[in-house]
C-alpha cells in the first residue's frame, strides 16, 4: 500500500513483556507481507517519538493500561494517526470492567454478579462481599493478561487477593466464580471468525495458563451445533454493546445448565505465537501474515479515516476454510 507502518509496543505496564512478543509476532508478519514497517517502543514521551516515526497508520500491539485503556488511542486521534482496534471510548469501556459489566446488563447480556473495590476499602471488603459467597474470582477492575487474578476459596483469603489486585490500577473487581467451559470467540472486523474452548489444568485461566503453556485447545468450542451458534452471538452482542471496531475476542463461561455469560471483551487480544486468535484464525483458513494484513485494512480513527478495503473478505476466507 505504500504506507509507512508502526507498530507500538511496549508500553508503561505490568503487560509489556507480552507486548513486546506481540509487537515482534506483527513485525514478521507485515513484514513478510512487503510493508515498510517501523518499531515504536510506547513510553515516556511517545508523542515526541511518534512525531519522529512520521507514520501513516499505527498497529496497536500494546495491552493493559496506557496501551489499551484508550489513552494511546486518544493520542493517535489528535496526532490525526489511524490505528488498529477500537477507538478511544470503547477501548476505555472494555478496559473497565465493572464499566463494562454494566453497559452488558443494559444490553440484558448476562455477566457474572460482583462488585468492585478499591484499595481503601480492602479492610471492609468482607461487609462488601455480604451473600455473593465462596469460590469467587477477584482481578484487577482494570487490567488483562488474567494479570493478579484470583480463584478465592474462603473468607479468609478475599482480603490479601483484593490487595493484590488492586495494586494493578487501584481498584479490584469481585465476581461469583461461573462454572463450565471456558470459550472465546474471535471477531474481526464486526463478523464471528470462530471460537476456541480452554481446558486448563486449573481453575481459571491465569497468567500461567495463558502463556506457560499446560492448557488444551479446541476448536471450535465442543458445543452443539446450536448452542455454539447462540454463543457466538452473545459474543457478538457484546462487542457491539461496547462499540468496539476492527477486531477482538470475547471470554465466556459456558455452563452445563445452558447458561452462558460474558465475562470480558479484549479490544487488543495478545497476538504471540500460543494466543488464542491467532488459533482461531488459523482454523478458518488464515494464516498470521493474512489475519494482520485483514487488521491492517480495517486501521481507521473516530473520524473514520480509513487505511484501505479488505483484500480478502471474510466470506472468501470462510468458503476456503469449508
Amino acid at each position: 500500500m505504500g504506507k509507512r507502518v508502526g507498530v507500538l509496543m511496549g508500553g508503561w505496564g505490568e503487560e509489556r513483556e507480552i507486548s513486546l512478543k506481540t509487537g515482534e509476532a506483527m513485525v514478521a508478519a507485515l513484514e513478510a507481507r512487503g510493508h515498510e514497517v517501523v518499531r515504536v517502543f510506547a513510553g515516556p514521551g511517545l508523542d515526541r517519538t511518534l512525531r519522529a516515526a512520521s507514520l501513516d497508520v499505527a498497529v496497536l500491539a500494546l495491552h493493559g493500561r496506557m496501551g489499551e485503556d484508550g489513552k494511546v488511542q486518544g493520542l493517535l486521534e489528535l496526532m490525526g494517526v489511524p490505528y488498529t482496534g477500537s477507538g478511544l471510548l470503547a477501548s476505555a469501556l472494555a478496559m473497565n470492567k465493572p464499566m463494562a459489566k454494566k453497559l452488558f446488563r443494559l444490553h440484558n447480556l448476562p455477566t457474572p454478579h460482583g462488585y468492585s473495590v478499591g484499595r481503601s476499602e480492602v479492610s471492609r471488603v468482607l461487609q462488601l462481599h455480604g451473600d455473593l459467597g465462596f469460590p469467587c474470582v477477584v482481578k484487577p477492575a482494570c487490567g488483562g493478561s488474567s494479570v493478579g487474578l484470583a480463584v478465592v476459596r474462603e473468607s479468609g483469603a478475599l482480603g490479601p487477593a483484593v490487595e493484590r489486585a488492586s495494586h494493578f490500577g487501584g481498584e479490584a473487581l469481585v465476581e461469583r466464580l461461573a462454572h463450565g467451559r471456558e470459550v472465546t470467540v474471535g471477531i474481526l472486523g464486526d463478523e464471528v471468525l470462530g471460537s476456541c474452548e480452554i481446558a486448563t489444568p486449573r481453575e481459571g485461566f491465569d497468567f500461567d495458563a495463558k502463556y506457560k503453556g499446560g492448557s488444551r485447545y479446541f476448536l471450535p468450542a465442543r458445543l452443539s451445533p446450536t448452542r455454539l451458534g447462540n454463543v457466538e452471538a452473545l459474543a457478538l452482542a457484546a462487542y457491539r454493546a461496547l462499540g468496539c471496531r476492527g477486531y477482538g475476542r470475547v471470554d465466556l463461561i459456558c455452563s452445563d445448565e445452558d447458561n452462558d455469560v460474558v465475562l470480558e471483551v479484549n479490544t487488543l487480544p495478545g497476538m504471540t505465537p500460543t494466543s488464542l486468535l491467532p488459533k482461531i484464525a488459523a482454523a478458518r483458513g488464515l494464516d498470521f501474515p493474512s489475519l494482520m494484513e485483514r487488521i491492517l485494512a480495517l486501521a481507521t480513527r473516530d473520524e473514520g479515516d480509513g487505511v484501505g478495503e479488505v483484500s480478502r473478505p471474510l466470506e472468501e476466507v470462510r468458503r476456503a476454510a469449508g
